[in-house]
């Protein structure tokens, strides 16, 4: 008891000496490389080492931000493209998540499904590109219709392999307490599988926004990436960093948004989180 007491006072000790040192938060500490990187960008610029049709200055960018932010294009692009990511995801997720559950917990039905399925895993989004166009036209369809075919392959091979990680013992006591299929998914299969679940969440919104670049790059009349291939062909490189910027941030916003999820429902678990 003694010396858990020690080892609390101790910790607390050099806790109350980092704040009086003024150590920088985590979060803040990242943001050092992006500023040093933005003072030399900004400066090469300035001084007219790079040409501003090459790459604009951040000041530029951030002008050509507020011009399309004040007239109503950006948030009207913007609307557009997340309508389409969200639909996208939904539909190639839900799927995945369906059939990552029938052959993670069938044998039966993995050897049918699984290796047509990692075929078409293999197949790039570039390539069938094409196939949907001539298939489903420029509409809205067919671009839903391809970010769900990137969202689908992550969140299915890691609920195919959470299901198969999940301890055997688990299944003898499923058995015991005389659970039927239904409860063996929503109690015992599902939580124990929800970590590469998640996982697989992230890599599907990563990929679905991916996804969703190509297809607005194939054919659109509105949307961020409209935005992007309408600025290139006037030259507009700011317009083009606007679009760039905006993927990246909406990008990391989903992605911590579902690793904040990953804290709230796994505080259950416990697992190394690396050094200071």
């Amino acid at each position: 008891m003694k010396t858990a007491a020690y080892a609390e006072l101790n910790r607390r000790e050099k806790a109350t000496k980092a704040k009086k040192d003024g150590t920088s938060p985590v979060w803040l500490k990242g943001f050092a490389v992006p500023v040093i990187l933005l003072a030399i960008w900004q400066y090469a610029g300035g001084s007219g080492l790079i040409s501003p049709t090459v790459l604009p200055t951040p000041l530029s960018i951030g002008a050509a931000f507020y011009e399309l932010a004040g007239s109503g294009e950006l948030a009207a692009n913007m609307q557009i493209s997340i309508a389409r990511a969200a639909g996208g995801f939904l539909l190639g997720g839900g799927l995945g998540l369906l059939f990552g559950i029938l052959v993670g917990f069938s044998k039966k039905t993995e050897a049918y499904l699984d290796p047509s399925l990692q075929m078409l895993r293999t197949v790039p989004h570039l390539a069938v590109t094409p196939l949907f166009i001539l298939w489903f036209g420029f509409d809205e369809l067919s671009k839903v219709l391809l970010i769900a075919l990137g969202a689908f392959f992550p969140i299915y091979i890691n609920t195919f392999l959470g299901i198969r990680g999940v301890d055997a013992k688990l299944f003898d006591v499923a058995r015991v307490l005389e659970f039927n299929w239904r409860h063996q998914i929503t109690r015992l299969i599902l939580p124990a599988a929800l970590p590469n679940i998640l996982l697989g969440v992230r890599l599907s919104l990563g990929i679905a926004w991916l996804g969703l670049v190509v297809a607005e790059l194939m054919g659109s009349s509105a949307g961020v990436g409209y935005m992007i291939m309408d600025a290139r062909q006037f030259s507009q490189t700011e317009k083009v960093f606007v679009g760039i910027i905006i993927f990246a941030v909406v990008g990391k916003l989903t992605d911590s948004f579902v690793r904040l999820l990953e804290r709230r429902l796994l505080k259950w678990r416990s697992s190394f989180q690396g050094t200071n």
